[in-house]
């Protein structure tokens, strides 16, 4: 594990106490999700990016490929939420003081929140995604991150 100093310090002794095996891979500094994958050299479909959502009052997860976008009513079709909304920074920034604000690993149960899943991601055999700074991201086996985070796998996505 190369690198583990800016890791959201959460997600490092998590993935540390559970033993798992991952990359951490630090990169300029970058803010969306494209940005991400090309400073990283990862690509835009393989790297996971973590949207957060308002589900009828409860902040959730929703973590997609980085090439691709939210429909809310789709998300709204799958969820049985009766009211589906992009989540404000004012309203999930508490929940995360160990992150930077866009830069939250997709571990919900590290945060008290549901993780909804893009089938797309569930299918490779890898995750990489943004590791609570805007400079560092982690690869781990996917099988890991399922076991970890037992995430709902839905589809919401373009």
């Amino acid at each position: 594990m190369k690198g583990t100093a800016m890791l959201a310090q959460r997600l490092k002794e998590y993935l540390d106490h559970e033993g798992v095996q991952y990359t951490n891979l630090t990169h300029a500094k970058a803010f969306t999700a494209q940005e991400v994958a090309e400073s990283a050299h990862v690509s835009g479909r393989t790297l996971a990016k973590t949207v957060i959502v308002n589900l009828d009052g409860e902040l959730a997860m929703a973590v997609l490929p980085a090439n691709r976008k939210i429909i809310i009513q789709d998300l709204h079709d799958v969820t049985g939420a009766e009211q589906v909304r992009f989540a404000t920074e004012r309203e999930f920034k508490m929940r995360f003081p160990d992150c930077e604000t866009g830069s939250m690993p997709p571990f919900g149960n590290l945060y008290e929140m549901e993780v909804f899943v893009a089938p797309s991601l569930s299918e490779d055999e890898m995750i990489t995604f943004t590791a609570g700074t805007h400079t560092d991201v982690v690869q781990m086996k996917y099988a890991d991150f399922e076991r970890l985070v037992h995430p709902t796998v839905l589809s919401f996505t373009t």
